[in-house]
């Protein structure tokens, strides 16, 4: 376990390493000026220099990284250019609304995915197998913010079941996650109901039925533990796509989380934000893997981390 640990660790940094090196090289051969956006349309072309050379993007490409990654090395993700804030500080602000989008959105999507999957799966081939496909298929297809409006406008506007937007209420949580969860839930129940319709097919499930051990007995201590593993890591994957924010959605419920942090960072070429954002997204990607292929041993006990 310690020596597998150690490689993972490894691992994750490097790949943290070239994200953040890849992300640099991108935003630094966009076209658009993040001094401009500082400066303002009437600024001079000295005040324009003068700010430039202040945030010491007169220097070469190799010069900014580096410093850019020592800093990164003391915990320091730098300093907003336009909001004057330390970038930590103000992702700091956004994380527990987006911990909290995460947690209910994931339960969403399984709750529904893994329930539809089952019932696809002990149905195969029926009419309510092809409906329940064409469900999944119609929540993986749809827009998102045509399904968090369309939401709002059912149990929002019409009905008055829920608020339009906000946070800090159970009842601003149910929209938004309802709204990742379809599409979520769409995606699992096809990898539940194939990963189940493979494992009900296996000479242990036979075994299991000619000893005469009840169906549900079967489904749930036999068939679900080995079915199950693709969809842990698809929620080690949803942990870090999560952790990044889902800036549709956060814009549609006026969500306050990391998603629209980045969306306005982006709008305004704030390159430390956009910086920090894709990390914290890697970071929670890296750690989502992690915690996934951690718990698959204790799921069926024949993995072994090596």
């Amino acid at each position: 376990m310690i020596a597998y640990l150690a490689k993972r660790i490894v691992q994750s940094i490097l790949i943290l390493f070239g994200v953040s090196l890849v992300t640099f090289a991108l935003l630094y051969l966009l076209p658009a000026d993040p001094v401009r956006q500082i400066a303002g349309r009437n600024a001079s072309p000295q005040m324009i220099a003068n700010i430039r050379r202040e945030l010491g993007l007169d220097q070469p490409f190799i010069v900014q990284y580096w410093r850019y990654l020592v800093r990164l090395l003391h915990g320091d993700l730098g300093r907003s250019y336009l909001q004057r804030t330390e970038v930590g500080s103000l992702i700091a602000a956004r994380l527990p609304a987006t911990l909290l989008l995460m947690v209910g959105s994931i339960f969403c999507e399984l709750s529904m995915g893994l329930t539809m999957g089952l019932f696809a799966a002990l149905r195969r081939g029926t009419k309510t197998d092809q409906a329940l496909m064409v469900v999944s298929f119609v929540g993986v297809s749809a827009p998102q913010f045509v399904v968090g409006l369309l939401l709002l406008y059912v149990f929002a506007v019409q009905l008055a079941w829920f608020p339009i937007g906000g946070y800090g209420h159970f009842s601003n949580l149910v929209l938004p996650s309802v709204t990742l969860g379809i599409l979520g839930a769409g995606w699992y129940s096809r990898m539940m109901r194939s990963s189940m319709i493979d494992v009900l097919r296996q000479d242990f499930i036979r075994t299991a039925r000619a000893k005469g051990l009840k169906r549900a007995a079967i489904l749930f201590r036999h068939a679900l533990p080995n079915a199950i593993l693709p969809i842990v890591a698809m929620v080690g994957i949803d942990i870090g796509l999560f952790m990044s924010g889902i800036v549709v959605v956060e814009s549609v419920f006026g969500w306050p989380g990391i998603g629209q942090l980045a969306w306005q960072a982006i709008q305004r070429v704030d390159t430390p934000i956009i910086m920090g954002v894709t990390l914290v997204s890697a970071v929670a990607i890296v750690l989502g893997n992690l915690l996934a292929d951690l718990i698959a041993p204790f799921i069926d006990p024949r993995i072994k981390l090596k």
